[in-house]
């Protein structure tokens, strides 16, 4: 007997609303080398959360997530402080190599009462991930129960491509889809151009649909530490900052260049390691400048990594033809008490020699707070089922009538 329609329709549209991957498509980058890279997640809020709570579900360090979004991380209490609901950010993780596939690979999720793999991948981490991808992270077989206290291993996509676009160092951004989010607009948000979006995506058109995964290239400035150093490869996109070194030092990019800069952290105290350059008596972040006849002679103390506990600083003079006037940091602003919020992002400037820093009598004050070649691209992969949920629409209208 057959059922009856409403019976048919109602089960078809439960179907559709369980497989929401199903209808994505995401830009995955394969990968054989074990070596990290810094990326960022686009992620909005689904509840009010503590930044500590926000900080706990993505294993990242709260005052690296403020640093990050260019919210003031000197203020008083941080890691308790209520974000609302809806609110978008960019959370720091590193992108590791998994299976072939460039994810995040640190996250860790208990399940609470009431949890599915699919609110889990869906409505707690916004669709960076899917059920499948945590079902067999865990192995665990198709259709088991979640309980709550259970302890998930939660992949997460992100990108590195070489931490490169078109010859600039970027950094990028995993972003999920919107409703209503066009190609064009998601490069305007972000201040790249669509045809870099369908390049960097291999998108044959500018068509995107909510839940689609893609990555944004972020203009970026690198660092050269060396391998040994705990930060080596620490990357910070353009108008933002990165806090390092055991929270002792903010780096910082842009917004006038991609040099990046170092200098103590509004909350260093007596625990990190001196950051006085040797044999001299400037500390991290200081320079001074004089005038010759072939230029201007700068020398600086630059942030050259964290050893063990120790800040490694370098002392180094160069000659530039002009004199180089303060450091301009990007802007902080005080923590979002809506979701109206939007984070500061810097134009993308054409990459050029450093033309700044702070004088020796600002050394380590805080900014206040204001309202190589490219190599060759890696594979990327694009799963799409439109075509069959759609033919399995046209299977259950026949059925209905």
């Amino acid at each position: 007997m057959r059922p009856p329609p409403s019976s048919l329709l109602h089960h078809l549209l439960l179907f559709l609303a369980a497989v929401p991957s199903a209808l994505s498509k995401s830009t995955l980058e394969s990968c054989a080398s074990s070596t990290a890279c810094p990326a960022l997640l686009s992620y909005t809020l689904y509840a009010d959360l503590k930044l500590a709570e926000v900080a706990a579900l993505f294993a990242a360090d709260p005052l690296a997530i403020l640093a990050a979004n260019t919210i003031d991380f000197a203020v008083p209490d941080p890691a308790n402080r209520i974000l609302p609901a809806g609110l978008p950010l960019r959370v720091p993780v590193p992108c590791a190599c998994s299976d072939g596939i460039r994810k995040a690979t640190s996250v860790r999720y208990v399940a609470r009462a009431g949890d599915t793999l699919a609110s889990v991948a869906g409505s707690v981490y916004g669709g960076l991930t899917t059920a499948d991808w945590i079902r067999d992270s865990n192995g665990m077989p198709e259709g088991a129960a979640l309980d709550a206290g259970t302890t998930l291993f939660v992949p997460l996509h992100c990108a590195c491509f070489g931490g490169v676009d078109s010859g600039v160092p970027a950094v990028y951004l995993t972003y999920v889809v919107a409703e209503g989010d066009t190609v064009p607009a998601i490069a305007r948000r972000f201040r790249t151009t669509g045809n870099d979006l369908m390049s960097v995506n291999d998108l044959a058109t500018a068509d995107v649909a909510a839940g689609d995964i893609i990555v944004v290239p972020l203009p970026a400035c690198t660092s050269s530490f060396p391998a040994f150093t705990s930060d080596a490869g620490l990357s910070v996109a353009n108008g933002t900052y990165a806090i390092t070194a055991n929270r002792c030092v903010q780096c910082s990019c842009g917004p006038g260049n991609l040099d990046l800069f170092c200098v103590p952290a509004p909350l260093a105290d007596s625990t990190c390691s001196s950051m006085q350059c040797s044999s001299s008596s400037m500390m991290l972040g200081n320079f001074t400048l004089q005038m010759t006849s072939a230029g201007c002679s700068v020398t600086s103390c630059s942030y050259g990594g964290y050893v063990n506990g120790t800040i490694l600083t370098t002392l180094t003079t160069s000659l530039k033809p002009q004199c180089p006037g303060p450091h301009q940091f990007p802007p902080l602003m005080p923590p979002p008490t809506t979701s109206f919020f939007e984070t500061y992002l810097g134009p993308s400037p054409t990459p050029m020699p450093s033309e700044g820093g702070i004088g020796p009598q600002m050394a380590g004050m805080a900014p206040t707070s204001s309202p190589p070649v490219s190599p060759a691209p890696a594979d990327r992969r694009v799963g799409d089922v439109r075509l069959a949920l759609f033919a399995l629409c046209l299977v259950a209208s026949n059925l209905l009538w």
